[in-house]
C-alpha cells in the first residue's frame, strides 16, 4: 500500500504560526521534502523533531520527483514543504503534487500561512475578487507582456517581488498600468512588518533607490470598468492618433488597448493591415 503526500503550509515570518496539524504531521511522517533543508530544520529544531530530509527545489524537481514518488509508493508518507507559506503556489511542489495524482498516490493538504491571502486582508484594497500574479519574469520583454496582459484587468491583483527587483517593477508598473492604489506589504508576520498605501507613480519614485528591504507581497488596484463600449475600429483609430505623436506601432497598440480594453495584439495586427 502506498503511503500518503502531505503539503503542508509553514510560518512565512513567524514561528507562532505554526499550526498543531502541521507540527503533527512533521512528527508522524516517514520524511521531508524540501525546499531548502537548511531553512526546514531550524523549523524541526523549533519542534525538537529529527527526521530524514531531501531536497526538492526548482533545478532538482524532475530528478527528485520521481525519487520521492518512488518512496511514497514503496509506503513511506512525505511531508512536502517550502521555506515558507504553502508548497506549490510560487514554490516548488506543483509537479510533484501532479504526478502523485496520476499515480493514484494520495494527496493531503495541512493549510498554512500564505502571503498573498494575507496582504489582500491587510492591504486596504477591494478583497471581494482578486487574481494571483505570482512573480513576473526577469526578463524585461516578458514581464513587459505580462503587464500589458492584465492593463485592463478589473479585480485587485497581487504580485510577490523581491527587493532587489522592485524599482524595475514598480517603474514598469506605472509605466504600463498608469497610476492606481497600491499597498506594499513587507515582512509580513515579522518584526517590521508594514503596509505601505500609496500610488505607483509615487511608489515608483519614492522607492527607485531600492531602500525597501525583506519580503515583499505588492496588492494593486484593479483597472476601472470600461462605460463605453469600444469597437476594434475605435481602437485602432486610437492608436493611429498616438502614432502621429510619435508612438511607434507596438507602443500605439498598447495605450489603445489600455484606453479601450481592447485586445494589444488584436489592435497590432489590424495596423499592419493596412
Amino acid at each position: 500500500m502506498s503511503g500518503i503526500l502531505y503539503v503542508v503550509g509553514t510560518p512565512i515570518g513567524n514561528l507562532g504560526d505554526m499550526s498543531p496539524r502541521a507540527a503533527k504531521a512533521f512528527e508522524e511522517c516517514d520524511f521531508i521534502a524540501a525546499e531548502d533543508t537548511r531553512v526546514t530544520v531550524k523549523l524541526l529544531n523549533h519542534l525538537g523533531l529529527k527526521k530524514p530530509m531531501m531536497s526538492y527545489f526548482e533545478h532538482n524537481k524532475r530528478e527528485r520527483g520521481g525519487e520521492i514518488l518512488q518512496r511514497i509508493l514503496n509506503g513511506e508518507n512525505c511531508v512536502l514543504v517550502s521555506d515558507a507559506g504553502m508548497p506549490a503556489i510560487s514554490d516548488p511542489g506543483e509537479e510533484l503534487v501532479s504526478i502523485c495524482h496520476e499515480k493514484g498516490v494520495k494527496v493531503c493538504a495541512v493549510p498554512g500561512p500564505t502571503a498573498f491571502a494575507t496582504a489582500v486582508a491587510v492591504s486596504g484594497l477591494p478583497t471581494g475578487r482578486f487574481t494571483f500574479e505570482g512573480f513576473l519574469s526577469v526578463n524585461k520583454k516578458s514581464r513587459r507582456e505580462h503587464l500589458e496582459e492584465i492593463v485592463n484587468e478589473t479585480r485587485t491583483m497581487v504580485f510577490y517581488e523581491a527587493p532587489h527587483k522592485l524599482s524595475a517593477t514598480l517603474k514598469d508598473m506605472a509605466n504600463v498600468l498608469g497610476d492606481r492604489r497600491i499597498a506594499i506589504v513587507r515582512e509580513i508576520t515579522k518584526i517590521h512588518e508594514e503596509v505601505i498605501r500609496t500610488t505607483l507613480k509615487k511608489a515608483a519614485e519614492d522607492y527607485a533607490n531600492g531602500e525597501i528591504k525583506g519580503e515583499i507581497v505588492l496588492v494593486i488596484e484593479g483597472a476601472k470598468k470600461q462605460k463605453l463600449r469600444w469597437t476594434l475600429a475605435d481602437a485602432v483609430q486610437i492608436a493611429k492618433d498616438y502614432m502621429e505623436k510619435g508612438e511607434a506601432v507596438s507602443g500605439a497598440a498598447r495605450l489603445a488597448a489600455r484606453d479601450t480594453g481592447i485586445k494589444k495584439g488584436e489592435i497590432y495586427k489590424a495596423l499592419q493591415e493596412e
